[in-house]
């Protein structure tokens, strides 16, 4: 049996050799692309043509290839992550492709994701909004000690979805203003809905709100694109609670 006959893409790839040096597209032609590979795998024969050229590959974030980390931070012909909705770059296939298809491949763009070089950015901003106060700094004992503490079944269920944020940013790279709300409004609903974060609920959400802030990110308008672009499905909902948390936690303090 001869093998299946693979496709054939034109690539329109971000390339920029550092923070402050400038960025353009180059183009880029993707050969006997199999349509049960994966957006990245793609990408890694790309760069194995680049390598035995002689040329510079494409440099771009990953870690796990298994939906779970969130590295794999791409915009693929506007979207982020791809075409494909609840989807990571890494789970997305080339069968989403038509043969003769042109794509275009960037990195997330805001202004505090700098990029680092081609389609890596600096996301470490997150970082640092999380240690601002995405956290409970108290001991809540082992998992035994926390198993006795009465959780409704709502809120295990809403706080266990808020923590599935992966943080890979998408939903700034999607938000028009650049906005990271529904990344700070599910890390501060994940422990805010559970009894062991109410020691620090209202010092945690202004910490982290005045950490984002302070890192650049845009005000949220309410347009929604950040959460259908994100990759695990984060609601808007979570959002709100931010909102009704900070608003509260202001008014408390003054």
């Amino acid at each position: 049996m001869s093998e299946a006959k693979g496709m054939t893409l034109k690539l329109r790839i971000w390339r920029q050799a550092g923070p402050g040096a400038p960025g353009s597209f180059m183009d880029y032609t993707a050969k006997n692309v199999l349509p049960d590979m994966s957006f990245l795998e793609m990408m890694d024969v790309v760069n194995e043509e680049l390598i035995r050229a002689g040329q510079q590959p494409v440099e771009f974030d990953h870690d796990c290839r298994e939906g779970i980390c969130g590295a794999c931070s791409m915009v693929i012909n506007g979207n982020a992550h791809g075409p494909e909705l609840a989807t990571t770059t890494c789970q997305l296939h080339m069968r989403k492709f038509k043969d003769g298809d042109s794509v275009a491949i960037e990195p997330f763009r805001a202004r505090a994701f700098p990029v680092v070089r081609d389609l890596v950015v600096d996301r470490s901003a997150f970082d640092r909004i999380q240690r601002a106060g995405g956290y409970i700094s108290v001991n809540t004992g082992s998992a035994q000690d926390g198993n006795c503490l009465p959780v409704p079944k709502k809120d295990a269920d809403l706080a266990f979805a808020a923590a599935t944020c992966l943080g890979c940013g998408a939903c700034v790279a999607t938000c028009k203003n650049a906005s990271a709300a529904l990344f700070v409004g599910a890390k501060v609903a994940h422990l805010g809905l559970l009894p062991q974060g109410q020691a620090e609920r209202e010092q945690r959400v202004l910490n982290m709100v005045a950490q984002m802030d302070a890192e650049g990110f845009g005000g949220c308008t309410n347009t929604g694109a950040c959460s259908a672009a994100c990759p695990v499905g984060i609601s808007l909902e979570n959002i709100a609670r931010l909102n009704r948390d900070f608003m509260a936690a202001s008014i408390k303090r003054r």
